[in-house]
């Protein structure tokens, strides 16, 4: 079996050649399945081309993922949780906490101490001892981040901390993490893939206003819950509509060896990694014989 993986990051310079390439590989009589990762702009294109030769195709294509802190959280678990899933590896991560749900009780304690953890936060070249978040990838990513912080702000959001350019001593795409406040779940900011470290708070009134909000989504990668309460994290594992549910942990943190994909528009057929990706890349043959 001959298959191809194709990578079209979010900061490819073309995206139509990226969709013509994929389209070219998964049309192709000589390509068993194709593995695709990339932006919703791409990935139907390829399935499409996939479904008429009748290769197999997986496409993993991002997320706008929640992350709900109940007011039963540990505050210092929920600020951790939450700074390291929205802005480590500068928030260039398909499972990045880019929407953080927060109920009435712990918002206002919840906001303050993310804003003074922020302010510890090392934004550094990443080869440098100590930093703990480096450089966007290029200019049209750092470009495309500046942007949406402009977004918010004209939607009516409260740039709360962060969200301009930086500038170290080694060259580099360097952006103060972004945090905005007093948001509404229909905004851009928080309906469209950033890529960055570019995050929201939504308040909720209670838990289930915040599952509702989770959910209001056409991404379904990944999702988190801090809480206490095992009522409430039971409940949410099983109702939270994504492919990948955390508990007091990051979103963006993961197993290599279970598998990996979301729903709805983030993910479309087998799941990657563990069992699975050695069922996608199996031809499974059935052989009978006469006695």
């Amino acid at each position: 079996m001959f298959t191809a993986e194709l990578a079209a990051f979010a900061t490819s310079s073309d995206f139509s050649l990226c969709a013509r390439l994929g389209a070219a590989l998964a049309a192709s009589p000589n390509i068993d399945a194709i593995s695709f990762t990339g932006s919703q702009d791409v990935g139907p294109s390829v399935a499409a081309a996939a479904v008429k030769t009748g290769a197999r195709v997986q496409l993993e294509m991002g997320g706008k993922n929640p992350l709900v802190v109940l007011d039963d959280a540990d505050l210092a678990t929920a600020v951790s949780v939450a700074v390291n899933g929205a802005y480590f590896q500068a928030g260039q991560r398909c499972t990045a906490s880019s929407r953080i749900i927060v109920t009435e009780g712990i918002h206002d304690r919840f906001v303050d101490a993310m804003v003074e953890r922020m302010k510890r936060l090392v934004v550094d070249d990443a080869l440098k001892a100590g930093t703990e978040i480096g450089p966007v990838v290029d200019q049209r990513q750092l470009d495309k981040d500046l942007e949406y912080v402009e977004i918010g702000r004209r939607e009516g959001a409260r740039l709360t901390y962060g969200g301009e350019r930086l500038r170290r001593d080694t060259d580099g795409y360097y952006m103060a993490p972004a945090i905005f406040t007093e948001t509404a779940p229909q905004m851009r900011i928080n309906r469209e893939e950033i890529f960055g470290p570019v995050a929201s708070v939504i308040r909720a009134r209670n838990y289930d206003e915040a599952l509702a909000i989770a959910n209001d989504t056409p991404f379904g990668l990944s999702s988190g819950i801090v809480t206490t309460s095992l009522k409430h994290a039971s409940h949410f594992k099983r109702h939270t509509q994504s492919g990948l549910v955390m508990v007091n942990l990051p979103t963006a943190g993961l197993d290599y060896h279970v598998p990996f994909g979301g729903r709805k528009k983030s993910s479309y057929g087998p799941r990657e990694q563990g069992a699975y990706a050695k069922e996608f890349y199996t031809i499974v043959k059935t052989a009978y014989i006469a006695p």
